[in-house]
């Protein structure tokens, strides 16, 4: 019987050498003659285990641990197949706490299956999702989502199935998909993941919406930054057209839907959905004013739905075990599970994935497996560059939308990222405005403007002048930014100098002469 082995073939794997791992274990595997079939999975999102080498047993998959070509020959030792004797093997995969602490939905075939092979896909779940979208009136889809409780994988954390039916009730006979994939907060990396580990479940979750608006054609627009997730998402569509997934009756008899991926401008005001839809149409990426809304008016001035990675992805759970099973999960009006982003200054980091109102401590404390450096952790920044920064008083914090709302801090696309007791906050601060200074796409003064001005006044108070008026000051532009700014790139820039002057101040506020 052939036995099979797995590599990540995943950015983050590669990264740290699964690619000659890989390489090394095809070669021993034909010199030895062994019946052993090499897959290249995607990663389990565990990324202080890769290249994380693992192996089909009556027992279940077993893996091995940080492996390196140099491993290999001991691996495979008198030609015979790995086995639990080998300290490098770390017992079956399932049981790692890392991993069997979590509670997956969306993740739950990452690193499993070959990410390519459709028929790996079908047989751990996907499509059913879709198929039951199929049994359903587009009415009855939207409701699903509405009932799920299922919001928005970003900032604005908006409810999708009102997203959903905003673009079914148009009249417009064009309408379109646009999954937003330029994942640009930095400490997130979900939405790559699941691109290079489940990039089916994405074309699934884009499938159903468009049997619930009534659209006709999709696109990716995927982050520059991403070539790996780029080959791996080609390489997904064209099996989808050529399996019948997308095509001429992909939404049922007569019913056309095709993907088409795009490449990000390498900006990230591009991850603004209105920002997004002018570089899609060729023109330079900035910000539109609302109304009109792009569910009414949208990419080419057809109703566009447009939802991230995460978003559509979780939309297959949703139709394949109902509203009430995914709603089953979660707390208050924050329902099912989000997939955290642990990273930073820890030992482990990687994919949690977890039903909202579990704390971040509790987070920290059962993954993170303490900071690298062994000095103890101070602060952790939650919900990208524009998040707040937040000291361990707060980290029993429920990680739901409206908890964090209630401290002045958002989840966002649910990157952590936590830093030891040597972080400088005041440089921080500092940082948060000259990042919208750099990425500001230039429409709106308060943004335009105002992140240069915010860079000059932390600069003065940080070197001790006229403090209490410049932070005086820098206040007041904070609040011209957050009420004055077209979008959330000048509107949350104050949120974590903010936060930093409430929690942190003195690592801003030095000295005063």
């Amino acid at each position: 019987m052939t036995t099979r082995i797995y590599v990540p073939n995943d950015t983050g794997a590669r990264s740290v050498g699964a690619d000659a791992v890989a390489a090394t274990i095809q070669t021993v595997i034909e010199n030895a003659g062994l019946d052993v079939q090499l897959v290249r999975n995607g990663s389990r999102g565990a990324y202080a285990l890769e290249p994380l080498v693992e192996m089909d047993t009556d027992q279940g998959r077993i893996g091995f641990a940080r492996i390196e070509p140099r491993h290999v020959a001991s691996l495979f030792a008198g030609s015979h197949l790995p086995d639990r004797q080998h300290p490098l093997c770390i017992g079956r995969v399932e049981d790692i706490p890392f991993l069997k602490n979590q509670q997956r939905l969306t993740f739950v075939r990452a690193g499993r299956i070959d990410p390519l092979d459709l028929d790996a896909y079908r047989a751990n779940g996907g499509f059913k999702g879709l198929e039951r979208a199929r049994t359903l009136t587009p009415s009855q889809i939207v409701d699903e989502i509405l009932r799920s409780g299922l919001r928005g994988r970003g900032g604005a954390a908006f409810p999708a199935g009102i997203k959903w039916q905003t673009v079914l009730d148009q009249p417009s006979p064009t309408k379109y998909i646009v999954c937003n994939a330029d994942e640009g907060d930095s400490g997130t990396f979900a939405d790559r993941l699941l691109i290079e580990a489940d990039p089916f479940q994405l074309i699934e979750g884009m499938l159903i919406a468009a049997l619930a608006t009534g659209a006709s054609r999709g696109y990716v627009y995927l982050r520059s930054e991403y070539p790996h997730a780029q080959e791996v998402l080609t390489r997904a569509l064209a099996a989808a057209r050529h399996d019948d997934v997308l095509g001429c009756n992909a939404c049922g008899p007569g019913r056309s839907f095709d993907i088409e991926l795009r490449m990000g401008a390498g900006a990230y005001v591009c991850g603004e959905e209105t920002s997004l839809i002018e570089s899609m149409e060729g023109k330079r990426p900035v910000v539109r004013f609302k109304p009109p809304l792009p569910a009414i008016s949208g990419l080419f001035g057809a109703p566009t739905l447009i939802n991230n990675v995460l978003t559509l992805a979780a939309t297959t759970t949703v139709l394949a075990k109902g509203a009430e099973y995914y709603a089953g999960f979660g707390v208050g009006k924050s329902r099912g599970t989000m997939p955290f982003q642990l990273s930073g200054n820890v030992c482990q980091g990687g994919i949690i994935e977890l039903p909202f109102g579990a704390t971040l401590r509790s987070l920290i404390d059962t993954f993170a497996g303490g900071s690298l450096s062994g000095r103890s952790l101070r602060a952790v920044q939650v919900g990208g560059p524009l998040g707040a920064w937040l000291p361990s008083a707060l980290w029993d914090t429920p990680l739901d939308y409206e908890s964090f709302s209630d401290i002045a801090a958002m989840l966002g696309h649910g990157g952590i990222v936590a830093f030891d007791d040597t972080v400088d906050l005041g440089a921080q601060a500092e940082f948060a405005m000259q990042f919208c200074a750099q990425e500001s796409c230039g429409k709106c003064t308060p943004c335009r403007i105002g992140s240069v001005r915010g860079v000059e006044v932390i600069q003065r108070i940080r070197r001790g002048e006229a403090v209490a008026n410049n932070v005086d000051l820098l206040e007041d532009l904070c609040a011209t930014m957050e009420a004055g700014s077209l979008c959330a790139l000048g509107g949350l820039t104050p949120m974590p100098v903010r936060s930093i002057l409430r929690y942190f101040r003195s690592d801003l506020i030095h000295k005063e002469r």
